[in-house]
């Protein structure tokens, strides 16, 4: 029963901060997991509005309004970060992973169901600019995701929010120079869009390669990540890449575990992370069976889990 409410009062923590961040939203917890992650970090960067959202809620449902409103004045820009959600909204589905970005209005009714463990940024762009800049289009959308406009926005928020501005940073112009060019860019990667775009094109074994072990560094906190979603993201067989994982004498399964473990250990070490618990720790990494990530670590580290951050501090 105390985990249970440990859950609960965590689940409406986090409800009442992504309201304060971002409006009005319907929440719902996942039946897939026990344990509830969720956290919403608000930034303003000379008055651009961005909402950092970590979560793995089962549901976010956003109603329609009127329109005219002080909570539906914005359109979202949602940089994926991490992780895997489908946004059913206007008649489409949108299926969102690492590095893709959508446009949502936050006018009209939609639903976000996460996959997971997800982290995104939500980035606030006015929704009247948006809607004289896409003229008769809808305000909902995927941006195409090889586009030069989908990387520069990419470059772009990672640059925002890796560095410590505030709102009093930057001059008066800065904002609305920011927001002016997000819109933009929006635009154009909208404007696109092509079905069946393969996620990357075609490279040689080296670079293949690299390519492989950079998707597994970004979406190592989703639980799908595997052989098969590799794959697909890469637009190659499996075989395929069982073989280039072969000629370096690797196996792709045995890779990505000891990239999580590192992960894991890593934050075991950290002193900044002792209020998360271990469990919480691995399955951000995307373990999602406590005692098989107890024996993977101790197999690995020569270690158990607890032991190892004992010695680490």
């Amino acid at each position: 029963m105390p985990a249970l409410l440990s859950t609960r009062e965590a689940f409406a923590n986090w409800n009442r901060d992504l309201r304060t961040v971002c409006g009005n939203f319907s929440t719902a917890l996942s039946e897939q997991h026990t344990l509830f992650i969720g956290s919403v970090h608000a930034q303003d960067v000379c008055g651009l509005e961005l909402a950092h959202i970590r979560t793995n809620a089962g549901l976010i449902s956003r109603h329609r309004t009127s329109g005219d409103g002080d909570d539906d004045r914005h359109c979202f820009l949602i940089l994926q970060s991490s992780g895997h959600q489908r946004i059913r909204g206007q008649n489409q589905v949108i299926e969102l992973g690492p590095e893709d970005i959508a446009l949502v209005d936050s006018a009209q009714a939609f639903d976000i169901e996460p996959r997971g463990l997800v982290q995104n940024i939500s980035i606030h762009l006015s929704r009247q600019e948006v809607s004289h800049q896409l003229g008769p289009q809808p305000l909902f959308g995927k941006l195409a995701r090889n586009s030069v406009a989908t990387h520069m926005i990419r470059a772009l928020v990672r640059s925002l929010g890796d560095v410590a501005l505030s709102r009093d940073s930057g001059g008066r112009s800065d904002g609305p120079a920011l927001e002016h060019a997000l819109i933009r860019l929006a635009v154009a990667g909208l404007d696109e869009r092509t079905d069946g775009q393969p996620a990357f094109a075609c490279v040689g074994h080296d670079d293949l390669y690299g390519l492989a072990t950079r998707l597994v560094e970004s979406s190592l906190q989703d639980a799908e990540l595997g052989p098969d979603y590799l794959a697909r993201q890469l637009n190659v067989s499996v075989r395929q890449l069982y073989r280039l994982f072969e000629q370096r004498h690797e196996s792709i399964s045995r890779y990505i575990q000891q990239r999580r473990l590192e992960r894991v250990a890593q934050d075991l070490r950290c002193q900044d992370l002792r209020h998360e618990s271990i469990t919480q720790i691995a399955f951000k990494w995307g373990f999602v069976d406590a005692a098989h990530f107890s024996r993977a670590f101790k197999r690995h580290f020569q270690h158990a889990p607890r032991d190892f951050r004992q010695h680490a501090t």
